[in-house]
């Protein structure tokens, strides 16, 4: 209360009491906060609101009490159903009531781990865990564990953990093309040098010359994310995998239920050996989920995977409401078609302005870029324009089914605006003119 206070006898018209805690944070928190993706510096430095006094359907509101039309990162994806919604929320209030934690397990947990299995008639076992990266970890672990080798194929983001940073210990562009450009694996044991070998999304013959070199273990790879799969790439990646008794894992904790009532991999009717699930799964509650084979998943037996906070209760009892919600509202149908509306209005807008502009993502995780080498400042530009009209906006937008038509038609209304102003920039006006503050980072960086 004491440091709610202080906030509060801050507060004035003329202060951005985000930017102030956030000050603050840097000197106390490495980093300044627990997720790269939410650092004020990748959005609008120093002008970013940065903290939220609380969130609703897809507004969110700042420390100052100013409201917002959050058409951005929706809480990094976690958020498909909205913010607060209060099926998920009355649930996990009654998971509290009842206890969170006890020295018994919680049913849900049961109860979740066989509505997974109803929705992948191909998976017959699962582990719960609370975070991506934790599951990714507990993913390798057991096929690492099953087969008998260590060496791992990977395509796509897969979290923090030693055994996916070993990527960049041969070489720190080896990670460059998978989400995050600039990780350096500092900390990471040099002996996991060569454990894991990187291939490029749609490249087959990429992943095919490192199964000849190396006795893989799993290949481990998002089914999607900013490109479509070519004809036969997924098909043939589970054809290698089962020829060479690989582990396939389709990591779909980004993917997971937005196109489909599950896995993305239904889309494309491949299956894989297992499963990764989260963000969405849980609608803002922590719980992820590592589903797959019997043969498979019963090698976590063999070795130590357990954490005390993967048996409290609010997570399986949020994930439960969240599908039954889910499946009820085909909530991936509405996503899919909001997102799809919002890529045409990009496109229609930049075209209005002779813009060119690259669009990429699933459409409910839509994202673009602006060709031109003032690209980065652009990005800056429209978050900054943007926040004026209290809309949290960059060039990226994860739907949720919250996102109505007149939020919609007012974030077009103004993105157009913006967008001319930049086509004035393209036609030599200075960009520099228009920016009142640091333009934002691209990617990883140290923040001082």
């Amino acid at each position: 209360m004491e440091e709610e206070n202080s906030i509060k006898e801050e507060n004035t018209l003329n202060i951005n009491l985000g930017q102030q805690l956030w000050t603050r944070a840097k000197e106390i928190i490495p980093g300044g906060n627990m997720l790269l993706s939410k650092r004020s510096e990748m959005f609008l430095p120093e002008q970013w609101p940065a903290y939220y006094s609380r969130a609703d359907g897809c507004q969110v509101w700042d420390l100052n009490g100013r409201k917002f039309h959050d058409l951005s990162i929706m809480g990094i994806g976690t958020n498909l159903l909205g913010y607060g919604d209060t099926e998920v929320d009355a649930a996990v209030t009654k998971a509290v009531s009842s206890g969170n934690m006890s020295s018994l397990n919680c049913p849900e947990e049961v109860f979740l781990a066989e509505k997974l299995i109803a929705m992948h008639p191909w998976a017959e076992m699962v582990k719960l865990a609370r975070t991506g990266g934790e599951a990714n970890a507990i993913a390798i672990r057991i096929a690492r564990a099953a087969t008998g080798r260590e060496t791992v194929a990977i395509c796509g983001y897969h979290g923090w953990h030693d055994w996916y940073l070993a990527t960049n210990l041969q070489d720190e562009s080896q990670l460059s093309q998978h989400l995050l450009p600039g990780l350096k694996p500092n900390g990471v044991p040099k002996d996991l040098r060569n454990t894991v070998k990187a291939f490029s999304y749609n490249s087959l013959e990429e992943l095919e010359k490192i199964s000849e070199e190396y006795d893989l273990a799993a290949v481990k790879m998002e089914v999607q994310r900013s490109e479509l799969p070519k004809k036969g790439f997924l098909e043939g990646i589970r054809k290698l995998c089962s020829d060479k008794g690989i582990a396939l894992i389709f990591d779909e904790c980004t993917s997971g239920f937005r196109e489909t009532f599950g896995g993305l991999h239904k889309k494309y009717k491949v299956e894989p050996d297992m499963a990764i699930f989260g963000k969405a799964l849980g609608n803002g509650y922590a719980i992820t989920a590592v589903i797959g084979k019997r043969e498979l998943m019963e090698s976590a037996q063999n070795t130590f995977i357990s954490s005390t906070f993967w048996t409290e209760r609010i997570g399986p009892s949020a994930a439960l409401k969240t599908l039954e919600v889910m499946e009820r509202e085909k909530s991936w149908e509405r996503v899919t078609h909001i997102g799809k509306y919002i890529k045409n209005n990009w496109i229609q807008i930049a075209r209005t302005h002779n813009i060119k502009l690259n669009i990429s993502g699933l459409s409910a995780l839509a994202c673009f870029s602006i060709e031109s080498p003032n690209s980065l400042k652009y990005k800056t530009l429209i978050t900054q324009e943007m926040l004026k009209r209290d809309f949290l906006a960059s060039n990226s937008c994860y739907v949720c089914t919250k996102h109505n038509k007149d939020i919609l038609e007012t974030y077009f209304q103004n993105l157009d605006l913006i967008f001319k102003m930049i086509s004035n920039c393209e036609n030599g006006y200075p960009i520099d003119n228009l920016l009142e503050g640091p333009v934002c980072h691209e990617t990883f960086k140290r923040l001082n």
